[in-house]
């Protein structure tokens, strides 16, 4: 799982096996972030459409989650329209994800080690940073 600036570049990366959920990685990879602060909003799709969730982070991080609903919900503490249109904008994030892609290693895990294969990740994002600076 990985998090992005609004200008699609890496804030924080974590590897994690494929069988959790992805809206329960959420608190581990903002722990795992290269800067210090966490960021003032997270965009996430209708996987991380969660009160807990969404409180979890306020409380504990002070994000803000937006997250488009799943489905009209009688008990939702939805979100106004200002946060849904910066879900708009969510496509720097998958541009993200496409960035990694040209790096074949990280496609394919090639690596026995699940540590290797994360500084191989660790590498693509430091390769796409001076390359985006």
């Amino acid at each position: 799982m990985a998090i992005a600036d609004r200008h699609g570049l890496p804030l924080a990366l974590r590897i994690s096996s494929a069988s959790p959920h992805e809206s329960r990685l959420v608190e581990a990879t903002l722990e795992a972030r290269f800067c210090p602060a966490a960021p003032p909003r997270l965009i996430g799709d209708k996987t991380y459409d969660s009160d807990p969730l969404d409180q979890r982070l306020r409380q504990h991080y002070g994000v803000e989650l937006i997250a488009p609903n799943i489905r009209p919900r009688r008990h939702s503490q939805a979100q106004d329209g200002r946060g849904l249109r910066r879900y708009r904008r969510r496509w720097k994030i998958e541009r993200l994800f496409a960035w990694l892609h040209n790096f074949r290693r990280v496609v394919t895990s090639w690596e026995y080690h699940a540590a290797n294969f994360l500084g191989m990740v660790q590498l693509a994002c430091v390769v796409i940073l001076l390359r985006h600076l």
